[in-house]
Order: structure tokens, then sequence, then C-alpha cells
């Protein structure tokens, strides 16, 4: 053991107990998403597509409103550790109200965007079917944002393992009835496309169930649903969860319209380059799971120690989950590299498709280490309740610098595909700098206000 890490092998496991159950959070979510495209494409290239197509729509708004729910964790981390419970009581409550609103306000624009759908560009046959399963999803939308604030909330608390239990049921439960539906077995419907839809509306109506029941029968949690003197209710409230929310979900955004939009590039050059991109980009969004979890434990515990005006805790847990974030990574990209040649063959047997995904998985693994210090070091800033600037950071790495340069690189020089990776290379590696002296500064200047009020 080398004995200047030693000193952090307590903060080591209290981040793993916390980012454990998140990293297995989003691996039930991204086995659901895996299953509706093996069920789904069972039934044909078409049903696959219109699939495909309304999920690329719904899912900016999907992870726009996810973000603008994630503000309420550091709230109420903060407040947690004051032993302010009026005030957080107060949070969740409004914060039930709060994500009413905003569902209700993503659910008009999605739909207005779904009137559009006959003038984007797709073959009649694809709409018709992803039209039925784009609106199922809309109403989706709600209950799963009611699920995103209870497991915010009791992130801010510090457990994780509640959402995890929850999603794990879902899953097996969207999973089982995307078989009856899908198919028509034991005596269901054969519903196809709009199968696999009514699976997800179904088991997301089941998550905030499911949430509120362990809420009520839970002693460590049921006066958090009572409505009491200490209880209270206001625009204050709702305009403070937004605030840090928000920014989150716009950081969000930019983050999936960059990866989209560098997919439709590729999509330019052709039929393999595309399939190769999305081979290397499934690998990656696995490793992306990892990094995730500790960046939700990040936030945590960044959140109480701020709370407690602890900054050299602080410090130490940001510290902690870097150290993390460079083990996990380095790990996960040494992986990539050694085994670019065989990863592909897991997904196709198209040899034009390997030949092209091998260099682009060496790519993704070469950028493990950006992309998780990128995810940390926001992670830490959202701990701090610092959104903002983020926002502006990532607006200038993804779209001013990743999208031009991965143009520039791929079709001006040449490089094809492997300059639209080398683009996020680069567009990453400047999120991570920015944000970790970002990190450096609020930290500093945030510990000599707190001398200060002393």
């Amino acid at each position: 053991m080398f004995p200047a890490l030693a000193k952090y092998i307590p903060y080591y496991k209290n981040n793993l107990k916390i980012a454990l159950p998140v990293v297995l959070t989003q691996v039930g979510g991204g086995l659901v998403a895996l299953f509706d495209n093996i069920m789904v494409g069972h039934l044909g290239a078409v049903e696959l597509a219109a699939v495909a197509f309304a999920n690329s729509v719904y899912i900016l708004g999907h992870v726009f409103a996810m973000g603008a729910v994630m503000g309420l964790t550091p709230l109420v981390g903060q407040a947690f550790v004051q032993n302010d419970t009026g005030y957080v009581k107060s949070l969740f409550q409004n914060g039930i109200l709060y994500v009413f609103l905003l569902g209700v306000l993503m659910s008009v624009i999605l739909l207005l965007v779904y009137l559009g759908f006959d003038s984007m560009g797709q073959v009649p046959e694809v709409i018709v079917l992803a039209k039925p399963y784009y609106l199922i999803q809309i109403l989706s939308l709600l209950p799963y944002l009611l699920f995103c604030l209870c497991k915010q909330f009791l992130e801010g608390l510090g457990n994780t393992k509640v959402a995890m239990n929850i999603t794990m049921v879902s899953c097996v439960v969207n999973i089982l009835l995307n078989y009856l539906l899908i198919y028509g077995k034991m005596g269901f419907p054969r519903w196809g496309v709009v199968g696999a839809g009514i699976a997800t509306l179904i088991a997301r109506l089941l998550m905030p169930l499911m949430f509120f029941v362990v809420l009520k029968s839970s002693s460590q949690f049921s006066h958090y649903l009572s409505l009491e003197s200490s209880t209270r209710f206001g625009w204050s409230y709702l305009k403070k969860i937004a605030i840090v929310g928000l920014p989150i979900g716009g950081h969000m955004l930019l983050e999936c319209m960059a990866f989209a939009l560098c997919s439709i590039m590729v999509g330019w050059l052709g039929a393999v380059p595309l399939a190769a991109n999305q081979i290397a980009q499934n690998i990656s969004n696995l490793t992306f799971m990892l990094v995730v979890g500790i960046g939700s434990a990040t936030t945590i515990r960044v959140s109480h120690r701020l709370g407690e005006g602890n900054f050299y805790g602080l410090r130490m847990a940001g510290k902690a989950s870097i150290h993390l974030c460079l083990l996990t990574n380095s790990v996960m990209a040494l992986l990539m590299i050694l085994f670019a040649t065989y990863i592909p063959r897991i997904f196709t047997t198209d040899v034009d498709v390997i030949t092209t995904a091998a260099p682009l998985i060496i790519l993704a693994g070469l950028f493990q280490i950006s992309d998780g210090l990128q995810t940390v070091g926001v992670s830490i800033l959202r701990g701090l309740t610092d959104v903002r600037r983020p926002v502006v950071y990532a607006f200038i790495s993804y779209i001013c610098i990743n999208l031009p340069l991965g143009y520039y690189l791929s079709f001006v020089c040449g490089l094809g595909e492997r300059g639209i990776w080398i683009g996020f290379i680069v567009g990453l590696s400047i999120a991570a700098l920015l944000y970790h002296v970002r990190c450096h500064r609020q930290i500093n200047k945030l510990e000599k206000l707190s001398c200060k009020s002393i």
C-alpha cells in the first residue's frame, strides 16, 4: 500500500458504498434498453427503425427533464447534514409540485415536436409505427420524473439502495411485459412496437408507486411525506430547485446533443461507419455507467461535507473520487485497446464493420480518462451547487470545439469516422480541464467565505 494513498482508504470505502448501487441502477436501465432493441428487432427492420427514431427524438426532452430534477440532491444533502428536517421535508414536498409542472411543460414541448414527425425525412412506414410509440413514451415521462424525484431525494440523504432495488424490479417487469405484449404470448394481444411502449409505461408507473410505498412504510422516511407545521410551500422552494436543476438539465442536454450530432455526421459517411460508430458508442456507454456511479457518490459526499463546513473532508472525498475514476477508467481503457479487434465480433459478423469499428474502440479507450475526469469534475461542482458555469464550459467544449473539430478532421482532413472520435478526445479533455480548474477555485473561495463568517 502506498503511504500517500492510505489516508484515502475511508473515503474510497464511503464513496464506493454510495456508488455501487447507482452503477447497478444504471446497468438495469441499460439492460431494459438492450432488451427493447433485441425484442423489437425480431419483429423486423422497420419496427426497430421506428423505435430508434422515436427514442432519438424523445430522449432529448427526457434527458433534460431528468437533469432538471437532479438539482434536488445537493440541496437536500446540505440541509440533511445540518439536521434541518423541516427544510428537507419542504424541499421534497415542493419538489413533487416542481416535477408535475416540469413534466407537463416537457410533455407539451414533446407533443409540439410530434406534430412535425411527417416532415423529418423518415420513410412513411417508420413514421406510422413511431407515432404511437412516441406518444406512449410521453405519457411515461411524468411518472418517471416522480421516480427521479424520489431517487434524487434519497440520494441527498445518502441512500442509493432503494432506487437500485426498485429499478431492478421494474426491469424484470418491463422485460416480462415486453415478451407478453410485443409477441402476444400467454393470451395477451400481439401489439408489436406499441406493446413495447406500453410495457415501458406500466413499468414506469410502478416505479414511483413502489417508491412512495417504501417511503410511507419506513419509519426512517415516512415523516418526509406528512403535512405538518414544519412543512412550507412556496415559489421560493420551486425557484431554488429550478436554479440548481435547470442548468444541470441544460448541461446533460448539450452532452446528449453532441453525441447525437456526431452520430449524424458519421451517418453521412455511410452505413458501415454508422454501424461501427454504434458499436463503439455502446461499449463506451457501458464504461460510462461506472463513472456515473462515482459521480453521483461525489455529488452526495461533497454536498454533505459542504453542509458541515468540513472542507478537508470535502477535498478528500473529491480526490478519492478522482483516484477511483482514474483506476476504473484506466483499466477499461486498457481492455478496450487490447481487445479492440475482438469486441466488434460480439455485435456483428460483417468484416467491414469489424474492421472499421476496431480503431474507433481504441479511440474510445483513449478518451476514457478525459471522460471520467470531466464527469467527476462536474459532479463536484454539482455538490457545491455551482451549476451555471459548467453549462458554459459544456457549450464551449462540446458544441464549439468537439463538433467543428470532428467535422474538420473527418471531412476536410479525410480521417473519416476516426476524425469524429478524435474530436471527442479533444472536447472531453478541454471540458475536464475547465471543470477541475473551476472546482479548485470554487472550493478555495467557499472556504475563505466560511472562515470570514466565523
